[in-house]
């Protein structure tokens, strides 16, 4: 398969995982600013930090809903806003329109032109819907992809872009955590605390799983352990590698050879499986998240140099 073509599938994947990812968070800020004694600049400053938009704001500049919503969901002049992000996931998928399903074609032309239509008074009127919108967009290609496309290098370069962008999201989401929660106590919460850690979880749609595995137990060790080290969430880091250790596995079958980002991801699987969460809490939680976003930005150079994109 041609490089170019592997790259456009690569990065097509990430940039809808991303614009998803940046709707859960901007989802979670909202959560977190309407708690009771919330401070609203608090709560989005801390979104846009872990977005890393930070650059877009200038020092002292209000950082509210609108302002937030305005640079992260609208603002083409910023890559990572949610319009930017399907902006380019489409030009990648027109360079390899044929290497697509029409399924898949369609679910991502249609979300690209809704969201080019719409406007930053819509949103703000009714933001949650928008969120959930953008979300289904993104659910939407990802059924597409799940059903319909061929189990060739092509979903392989596809599952490895979306797995390494949702390890990040999930890094991401966590982060916002840790700016509006320091410093780290001894994991004694008040109410608006524990609540801010619930709200982890409804950014990732994990509330019923999440009870299910733990009963009601929403304590900052158990939720942190659900998105980092529990194999079976979808959404954890564990689960993520996982899978992008099963893709690059099956691409060094396919041509028989193995690259550096081979050898990272399969110690970065093994490590996550010897860690204990009280081990990273100990270590800093917030230490182990700027380790990992380091660590993915490390495959992502690995595989790019090793496939020749």
């Amino acid at each position: 398969m041609l490089s170019r073509t592997a790259e456009s599938l690569f990065w097509m994947a990430r940039y809808l995982e991303r614009a998803e990812a940046t709707a859960r968070l901007v989802e979670m800020g909202r959560r977190m600013a309407m708690l009771p004694g919330a401070y609203g600049q608090e709560e989005w400053s801390s979104v846009v930090a872990a977005a890393g938009a930070g650059a877009a704001f200038g020092p002292g500049a209000r950082v509210g809903e609108a302002e937030v919503c305005r640079s992260l969901i609208l603002d083409e002049d910023n890559p990572s806003s949610i319009r930017a992000c399907f902006d380019r996931a489409r030009n990648n998928a027109r360079a390899v329109r044929t290497a697509l399903t029409a399924e898949m074609w369609e679910g991502l032309n249609d979300g690209w032109r809704w969201l080019g239509g719409v406007e930053a008074a819509t949103i703000q009127r009714d933001l949650p819907a928008t969120l959930d919108r953008i979300r289904s967009l993104s659910a939407l290609f990802r059924g597409a992809a799940q059903t319909t496309m061929l189990r060739g290098e092509r979903y392989d370069f596809l599952s490895a872009g979306a797995f390494l962008e949702r390890a990040d999201m999930t890094l991401r989401l966590l982060d916002v955590k840790y700016f509006v929660l320091l410093p780290e106590t001894g994991l004694v919460l008040d109410n608006r605390d524990r609540y801010r850690w619930i709200s982890l979880l409804h950014a990732t749609s994990a509330v019923r799983a999440y009870h299910y595995l733990y009963r009601g137990d929403f304590s900052p060790s158990k939720i942190a352990h659900f998105m980092i080290l529990n194999r079976d969430f979808p959404c954890s880091l564990a689960f993520c590698y996982s899978g992008l250790r099963a893709a690059l596995n099956r691409l060094a079958d396919r041509y028989g050879a193995r690259h550096d980002c081979h050898a990272t991801v399969e110690k970065a699987v093994r490590q996550l499986q010897d860690r204990e969460m009280d081990d990273i809490f100990d270590e800093g939680l917030h230490e182990f998240l700027l380790e990992t976003l380091r660590l993915n930005a490390q495959v992502s150079g690995e595989l790019s140099r090793a496939y020749h994109f």
